[in-house]
């Protein structure tokens, strides 16, 4: 089959690899109808991780199941599913506690496994044409017949799980004020999902015109930050200490306005945006080893972070990837029902052979290419 397969920085083909085939009892093969490309991926594809050439990218998966395995007692042949992107088996003491991220069997001695990502365990990615998925009666979430709401239901393997995660973590409750760092995907989905839970104001800091337009198109409200401070901008406009709540979704390989790498940027910026005794949500990709760091401390994952000024505003912070499985059904009924349209994000559909090239500008952050999803069977 054709499959995206990394062969070093900046350097991908669309190249023939194995099928995939039932390993266990419990697998089944997707035959993948759509797949997204992450900002996380970006992270491989630069360099900036312990990826290794020949890794087939793909986290952010969705399908028609194809061959079931023995095992398997929920999912049929023919079943259209969506796979979030965390590997879990469902029976661990993680899993069975909601915490899919961290399930403590796919991945020893770690927890948590992914789809096509460095350090998650050994399962292919899915910008593929077909995907074994293991422990499949727990991964597959069942989406309805047909092709309605392909583009929203893809979205669910990973940004809309990963943005409503974040405003759990921050603890966004109705009424709250909130600063979203990042208007990625990611961070827009957060926008989003704070927005659906009553927010009253949500900021959204990026200096990128065309997200920020985006950010204000749902609700949001435009911070650029190469306009001036955003904790500043911010404490200006809800004329207060602070907001509520902070979400960072911009990780490790945060720029400050002069355009120097400072991967605590968007942590401190938070410490500094959100009012005493507020909270954060953190799914902004933080690792434990980055080759291509801007200093020794950075490449082991030991950042200067504002702990003093965190600890005297009485701050609390949430961290971690998100348990896309523990949201994706009551996500899925929301698109359903017509109270959530997450696709507003896509921004392009392409044929996977066009990946490489997808994947160049979307590291650019050229108009247009902010959330592509590709299409290996359609």
């Amino acid at each position: 089959m054709k499959a995206v397969v990394y062969q070093g920085p900046y350097d991908l083909s669309v190249s023939d690899v194995d099928d995939p085939r039932l390993e266990q009892p419990t697998d089944v093969i997707v035959r993948i109808t759509t797949t997204a490309i992450c900002g996380s991926d970006l992270h491989m594809y630069e360099g900036r991780t312990d990826a290794e050439a020949g890794t087939v990218f793909g986290h952010e998966n969705m399908g028609v199941v194809e061959e079931v395995g023995d095992g398997v007692t929920s999912v049929r042949r023919g079943q259209r599913v969506v796979l979030p992107f965390n590997v879990a088996c469902g029976f661990c003491t993680n899993c069975r506690a909601g915490k899919s991220a961290f399930c403590l069997t796919v991945n020893p001695p770690g927890a948590g496994g992914a789809y096509g990502y460095v350090g998650m365990g050994p399962y292919r990615g899915g910008q593929a044409e077909y995907l074994r998925v293991p422990f499949a009666d727990f991964n597959c979430v069942p989406l309805p017949e047909g092709s309605e709401h392909e583009d929203d239901f893809a979205l669910l393997a990973d940004i809309f799980p990963t943005g409503y995660h974040a405003t759990e973590l921050a603890g966004v409750r109705p009424g709250d004020t909130v600063a979203v760092y990042g208007a990625g995907p990611v961070g827009l989905m957060a926008a989003y999902s704070a927005l659906l839970k009553g927010a009253s104001r949500v900021f959204t800091v990026d200096k990128v015109a065309d997200r920020l337009q985006l950010a204000e198109r749902i609700g949001a409200e435009p911070i650029d930050f190469t306009r001036g401070d955003p904790a500043e901008q911010i404490s200006d406009a809800v004329r207060a200490d602070g907001v509520d709540r902070g979400i960072d979704a911009v990780g490790y390989q945060a720029t400050a306005p002069e355009g120097e790498e400072q991967p605590a940027f968007v942590l401190n910026q938070l410490v500094d945006t959100v009012r005493p005794t507020g909270s954060l949500g953190v799914v902004g990709l933080y690792l434990p080893s980055d080759p291509g760091a801007p200093d020794d401390n950075a490449a082991q994952g030991i950042l200067l972070f504002q702990v003093g000024k965190f600890f005297e505003k009485g701050l609390r912070m949430g961290t971690g990837q998100a348990d896309a499985k523990a949201y994706a059904h009551e996500l899925r009924d929301l698109i359903v029902a017509g109270r959530a349209e997450p696709s507003f994000v896509v921004s392009k559909q392409l044929p996977l052979a066009e990946a490489p090239d997808a994947y160049a500008r979307f590291d650019k952050r050229e108009e247009g290419y902010s959330k592509v999803l590709l299409q290996p069977t359609g």
